[in-house]
């Protein structure tokens, strides 16, 4: 996808890995299709090649380069060298804490677990700081791990966003760090799978809430913990796993680290895709997600990270940089963007998004 670029038309019908249809054939590409090819893992595709060209043999659509300048500036910062020092050795200690947690008979220590988040937590100014370190801290290979304690950081901020009492928000920064914990009893090779997953592998996957749910239920811990790694992937629409719960069935704090878990998702680089900018990653929230998302918490968590962003220096999908200046709450991805002595606002313009921060 290397030069994929809007304009040019999709040859033939894409799909995902768990084979949901994502783009029909014959679709022109826009800025947001490519973004949500990306979100979905799409290395490659065909597209119909004109101008006199001979459209019977199509040809492979590479990806835009991505503009990595603002997390280049932020991983030179002292504070983000000793945030990532921290962490490293914060995952090397909290995947051992996790692995015994697997023995049913191993009790668990929830002050050792909650002080690898809060450690860390102290070395960030701020909730947007601590999203800041995350979209930098893209490195490591133990996936599963890592992925755990960015979703405990992530929910720890997003509950004193919310206003939670300081007791509910341990419980849900302590949901974050076990709600995939289910993943340690599948192979681990599936889990690092590089490939596309078949139709197989991903059955097995979305076992792994099951398998969470039977490891913490008999553990003394707040019964919401074991309920989050069961329902983190149930939505609002009924159109999740495993049971396909609706939005008055699933527990409220698996429907908090349901977004979180989302969105580090969307905002990690894997190797057979890049990282999507927060901004890209909010499109997709807006376009896909908000009838699959609890509008109470999903439009809170978005604001407020767009929010840090004011001020801020960006590329457009145009090819034109400028200043963000004002959020539209309306199109939260879409905010007015001064270039120059010009004021675009984005939610009019349908084709143009924010690429990158600068």
């Amino acid at each position: 996808m290397r030069q994929a670029k809007p304009g040019m038309i999709v040859a033939d019908d894409i799909y995902n890995s768990s084979n949901q249809l994502v783009i029909s054939k014959g679709i022109m590409l826009t800025d947001r299709i490519i973004t949500r090819l990306k979100f979905n893992s799409i290395i490659e595709f065909n597209i119909i090649v004109s101008e006199g060209k001979d459209t019977s043999e199509p040809q492979k659509a590479p990806e835009p380069l991505i503009e990595i300048s603002y997390s280049e500036k932020v991983r030179t910062s002292a504070e983000f060298k000793e945030f990532q020092q921290s962490f490293n050795q914060k995952v090397d200690s909290f995947k051992g804490e996790l692995d015994k947690l697997s023995d049913a008979n191993e009790p668990i220590n929830i002050s050792g677990l909650l002080e690898h988040t809060s450690d860390l937590l102290e070395k960030s100014r701020n909730g947007i700081h601590v999203f800041d370190m995350l979209h930098c801290m893209r490195e490591h290979d133990d996936i599963t791990y890592v992925h755990c304690l960015n979703v405990s950081l992530l929910s720890n901020v997003f509950g004193k966003w919310l206003n939670l009492p300081e007791k509910e928000i341990e419980i849900l920064t302590l949901a974050g760090l076990l709600h995939d914990i289910g993943k340690l009893s599948l192979p681990g090779e599936l889990i690092n799978k590089q490939e596309k997953l078949t139709p197989t592998d991903y059955v097995t996957i979305k076992t792994h809430t099951l398998q969470g749910y039977n490891v913490l239920k008999s553990k003394e811990l707040d019964p919401r913990i074991a309920n989050v790694a069961l329902m983190h992937h149930e939505r609002c629409d009924g159109s999740g796993y495993p049971y396909k719960l609706t939005a008055d069935k699933i527990e409220p704090f698996a429907k908090i680290i349901g977004i979180v878990d989302v969105y580090d998702a969307m905002t990690s680089a894997r190797v057979y895709r890049p990282a999507l900018s927060p901004f890209q990653a909010i499109s997709v929230f807006e376009s896909e997600g908000l009838q699959k998302y609890d509008p109470a918490y999903v439009l809170l968590f978005l604001e407020k990270i767009i929010q840090a962003y004011v001020g801020n220096k960006v590329r457009l999908s145009n090819g034109k940089e400028g200043e963000i200046r004002m959020i539209n709450k309306h199109a939260l991805s879409k905010p007015i963007v001064q270039t120059g002595a010009t004021f675009l606002d984005l939610s009019k313009e349908k084709d143009i998004i924010i690429e990158a921060l600068l």
